[in-house]
């Protein structure tokens, strides 16, 4: 207990301790027993009161059922003194002074804290306003308040208007600050004493009310309310809730309180979705027109800039309507025919209208210009129609479908109308809007004339679009007779009535004569086989082998028809040069390719017949053939003899892949070659068979490998190494670094560069150089004995040795 300032009191000089009393006496040396009654067992009230003052030997206890102040002597509390503080609850006994007559507490014991009062509550809470505002001052012994830091509350009971003083400590809520005309709550205190009246435990008037959060910001936000038309505002730590899961348009309730003048919510809490309701919704549709849209308000900050006319039984009425309540964000247009719903806010009783749908009634009243397209673009947020009418594309906002739940793909049929886009600087940019779905079926490209036409497939369309091709390589090709002239005209896969029985090449075809709206241009569509070509059934032999194409030579040896190995009925690496193959012709661009190749037997294709008497002969190649040359213009290579009479003109004659006795040989023009004639009983044109070319084989051994390529130890020019391919080398012998080959120079007719062909491998391995070096100084000695090897000696080969079962030799008899 800190210490108190001793004071000189005439009644404490005077006090002498009434000792004589035997009950006194007892009770000093008692424990300080817990008295449950106000009566002791002599009889004795007993009274409550709380420590009002505490000097250096005695104190002063006011009493909590009259209004009176009794002085005690420490000596009277039995228990430590220093343990007592002022505002302590005690209870004690009421003595006289023996000498001054004067009344004492005696007996004192100390009581839990708050176990007394010397104020009785009312049972029910008053509602009142600030009148007054409290000051928190206190005196020099910290506990009471002076009537000049007392505030002031009023309240009405039975018509009366009453005044009630408080203190700042009477606040509940050490947070809310009241000020003038704040709403408040609070119970009345009487005291016991002298009935004196007190407000106490003050608390600001709280109200249950409901809202959509309509804003969120970095730490408060602003709810709408739903019992009048304006926003309240909160800060997150009212929020009774996790705040990262509050969203904009939750419906919440919340208690409103006034603080510095202005209306807060507190106590927010969340309540299911659709609880908050604004306004009621009429049941009944009605039709009406609009006079006003929000883009042609003369106040863009109205939010209910639009108007709509509608008959009503009273005449025609006028509502307003905002861009929520519209369908969808599609342009309306003054004039337009729409339906909607009324809506009666029930805050204000304002009606306007809602759930506006555009009616198809509007483009006739409007006599709008109404086009179809098919949507062939999609980005973010926009795409582009193809129009029927017009060869450009159409720009369109996703917000211009009138439908919009309905989810934007490609190829979905539309009408629009054109208006000029109001975001375009220059003005001349067009846009659709007012964007309606039609039925699949429904938007057609073409008129389509009713006459049918015969003509026959001289290009077929390509079945999968290709992105790196022109956009003239799709389409097919058909020639007929039109106004007796032969016309061509295209069509593409999709004008085919019959994908399972697709027009080949030569086959006849019935059609009907299209005509572009946008271009005026005509196509062949319903294309339907009416006779199969069966001509096209051709036989050939694989000329050429690249990495995923090749070329077929015909039977008549006079051209060659390229082929993907997709076209292939099989495994690719299964075809070899001069494999006899089964092919339809077909066109599918500018020349004619192969499809559907089968493998025929060997044989199948008729031989030419050899002629024997004309023995082997000699001669040069005067033309190679085109998969030497590209760039020349015809297929078949020439050779020419060289016994050739004097006086006459030297004959010639073709060769293609099946007249060459290696057909992986390469042959120039100007190479010596021997041959036989053979004729082509097809024909009967003398053609030259088993080539094969006289030249000067070169050794030379393989620098490196790298792949399906390598380059040998050979310049043909100065500082390169030749170039060779490992499709060229004989039988697809493994070739390795150091292997020793023989090949054949040949120069690329295109560019000019020299490889190697014809490779054929000599030795497995190059003798190392310290073998080489000790062979070279051994001198031959004639009269020793000579040994000849017979047979070279073999390297590893991968196996374990000798595996089988030596048996030892038995001298013949």
């Amino acid at each position: 207990m800190s210490a108190v300032k001793k004071l000189n009191s005439p009644q404490w000089k005077n006090f002498q301790p009434s000792t004589q009393d035997p009950a006194i006496v007892s009770f000093q040396r008692a424990t300080a027993p817990v008295i449950n009654s106000h009566i002791n067992s002599n009889g004795v009230g007993r009274e409550t009161g709380f420590i009002e003052k505490l000097l250096h030997s005695y104190g002063f206890i006011q009493c909590c059922e009259r209004d009176s102040r009794l002085f005690f002597h420490f000596s009277e509390y039995g228990d430590d003194i220093n343990l007592v503080k002022i505002g302590d609850p005690v209870e004690f006994q009421m003595t006289y002074d023996r000498r001054t007559g004067k009344p004492v507490a005696s007996h004192i014991v100390l009581l839990n804290s708050g176990s007394q009062s010397y104020e009785v509550l009312s049972e029910e809470k008053f509602t009142g306003s600030i009148a007054q505002e409290a000051k928190p001052t206190k005196n020099k012994n910290g506990y009471a308040l002076s009537e000049d830091s007392l505030g002031r509350v009023t309240y009405q009971h039975n018509g009366e208007v009453f005044f009630l003083p408080y203190g700042s400590d009477d606040v509940i809520d050490k947070t809310f600050k009241p000020i003038a005309q704040d709403q408040v709550q609070f119970y009345i205190a009487t005291d016991k004493r002298n009935g004196n009246l007190h407000a106490r435990q003050i608390e600001p008037v709280s109200c249950k009310v409901q809202g959509v959060v309509c804003s969120l910001k970095d730490s408060f936000g602003f709810i709408e309310r739903a019992d009048v038309v304006k926003e309240i505002f909160f800060h997150y730590s009212e929020y009774k809730g996790d705040i990262n899961k509050l969203n904009l348009g939750d419906d919440v309730d919340f208690d409103v309180q006034n603080r510095n003048t202005k209306e807060v919510a507190v106590n927010i809490q969340s309540v299911p979705i659709g609880t908050v309701i604004f306004e009621d919704i009429s049941v009944n549709k009605i039709q009406g027109s609009v006079q006003r849209t929000l883009k042609n308000s003369r106040r863009q900050s109205d939010p209910l800039g639009g108007r709509i006319s509608y008959e009503s039984a009273k005449g025609p009425v006028e509502i307003p309507f905002g861009d929520k309540d519209q369908g969808g964000d599609y342009t309306l247009l003054p004039g337009d025919v729409v339906e909607c719903n009324i809506a009666t806010d029930r805050r204000d009783k304002l009606q306007r209208a809602t759930n506006i749908k555009l009616m198809e009634e509007s483009f006739t009243a409007n006599k709008e210009n109404r086009e179809t397209g098919v949507i062939t673009n999609l980005k973010d947020g926009y795409g582009f129609i193809q129009c029927t009418e017009r060869e450009a594309r159409m720009f369109f906002h996703f917000s211009e479908l009138l439908d919009p739940k309905k989810e934007v793909k490609t190829n979905e049929e539309v009408e629009f109308t054109v208006t000029q886009d109001p975001s375009a600087s220059n003005g001349n940019k067009l846009m659709a809007i007012r964007i309606k779905y039609l039925s699949k079926g429904s938007v057609s490209f073409l008129v389509i004339h009713p006459e049918k036409y015969i003509g026959t497939v001289d290009k077929e369309p390509n079945a999968h679009k290709s992105p790196g091709k022109i956009k003239e390589a799709e389409t097919g090709i058909i020639v007929f007779d039109f106004d007796e002239k032969i016309q061509k005209i295209s069509y593409t896969i999709k004008d085919v009535l019959e994908m399972k029985n697709a027009p080949r090449y030569g086959d006849k075809v019935e059609f009907n004569l299209g005509e572009v709206k946008s271009t005026k241009t005509r196509t062949g569509v319903n294309v339907r086989v009416v006779l199969r070509n069966l001509n096209n059934k051709c036989q050939g032999f694989i000329a050429t082998l690249k990495d995923n194409y090749g070329f077929i030579e015909n039977s008549d040896h006079e051209k060659e028809v390229f082929f993907h190995f997709s076209s292939y009925e099989g495994d690719p690496n299964d075809l070899d040069l001069g494999d006899e193959v089964e092919y339809t012709l077909c066109r599918k661009s500018a020349k004619h390719s192969a499809e559907n190749i089968f493998k025929l037997p060997k044989g199948t294709i008729p031989t030419e017949e050899i002629l024997r008497d004309k023995g082997q002969q000699q001669g040069k190649v005067l033309r190679p053939m085109r998969i030497v040359n590209p760039d020349q213009e015809e297929y078949c290579g020439l050779v020419q003899p060289f016994n050739v009479e004097e006086d006459t003109e030297p004959e010639v004659y073709p060769y293609g892949i099946t007249s060459l006795a290696d057909k992986r040989d390469f042959l120039q023009k100007g190479d010596s070659v021997k041959f036989n004639l053979a004729l082509n009983k097809s024909n009967n044109q003398t053609r030259a068979v088993n080539i094969s070319a006289i030249r000067k084989f070169i050794r030379s051994k393989v620098d490196s490998v790298k792949g399906q390529f390598g380059f040998l130890n050979y310049e043909k020019e100065d500082g390169k190494k030749l170039f060779f391919h490992m499709t060229e080398v004989h039988d697809g012998v493994e070739i390795q670094t150091g292997d020793e080959v023989e090949f054949v120079v040949v120069q690329n007719q295109r560019n000019g560069k020299y490889s190697a062909c014809s490779l054929r491998k000599i030795t497995d391995r190059r003798r190392p150089e310290r073998l080489v070096s000790r062979l070279k100084s051994v001198t031959e000695d004639l009269s020793s004995v000579r040994i000849v090897v017979i047979r070279q000696p073999k390297g590893p080969d991968g196996t374990k040795g000798f595996t089988q079962t030596r048996v030892p030799w038995t001298p013949p008899a």
